[in-house]
């Protein structure tokens, strides 16, 4: 796999939309290889994720702590990933997320939790609480993927595992995939489909967590 060095069909605009975005310049060391080096004036894009429909979501009395999400270090990039073609990879030329998407992905699903009520207690692991369930997330794309097609898709893949921590037991795994298209190239709308794409995986991962928690509850009784 081949990275580029800048994507330069997409230049950011100063256009509205949904996400809240930071103009403020940065000093983009340590991102040379991906960008050539040099500085520039990036605009900074923070999704607010916020997920409504928790209908389906079992009410629990257990407790859950985040683990650390990992992923592959160019997945987890602070740059805004491009895939134009399938084995290639560039970044957004002046943009940037203003978290890493594991911290993005981490905080969404747990304010989601906290969000709903649906669970007694939900907190950051080393928070000082002993939890009965321990999440951990894995993040394997979060990226704009053409896919041949003339407008890319906001794509994000994470695999969940749900561990019982007393019984450091499995009490589940899945991957989860979901893909929103862009409505034009420019970079405003490609990371408004990445907020479409972020509340879609944070609702299915927080509702699948609870569930599955839960099966594994009365499965022990």
């Amino acid at each position: 796999m081949k990275t580029g060095s800048r994507h330069t069909s997409c230049r950011p605009r100063r256009a509205g939309f949904r996400s809240a975005a930071l103009l403020a310049p940065l000093l983009l060391a340590g991102c040379s290889s991906l960008l050539g080096g040099g500085t520039s004036h990036s605009a900074i894009y923070a999704p607010d994720v916020r997920v409504a429909d928790t209908q389906g979501w079992p009410q629990v009395r257990w407790r859950l702590a985040m683990g650390r999400t990992s992923g592959i270090r160019i997945a987890d990039s602070q740059r805004i990933m491009v895939r134009p073609t399938p084995n290639e990879l560039q970044v957004y030329k002046d943009a940037q997320w203003a978290k890493s998407p594991g911290d993005m992905l981490e905080d969404s699903v747990l304010h989601a939790l906290e969000d709903s009520g649906r669970i007694a207690v939900v907190a950051r692991q080393g928070s000082g609480f002993g939890a009965d369930y321990r999440l951990m997330l894995d993040i394997r794309r979060f990226e704009s993927d053409y896919a041949g097609t003339a407008l890319p898709s906001a794509t994000i893949e994470v695999t969940a595992k749900l561990l019982h921590v007393k019984d450091q037991q499995l009490a589940g795994s899945h991957t989860f995939r979901q893909a929103r298209p862009a409505a034009t190239t420019a970079v405003p709308d490609v990371v408004a489909a990445f907020d479409e794409a972020l509340a879609a995986v944070t609702g299915e991962l927080a509702g699948w967590t609870l569930t599955t928690g839960e099966q594994y509850e009365r499965a022990r009784r």
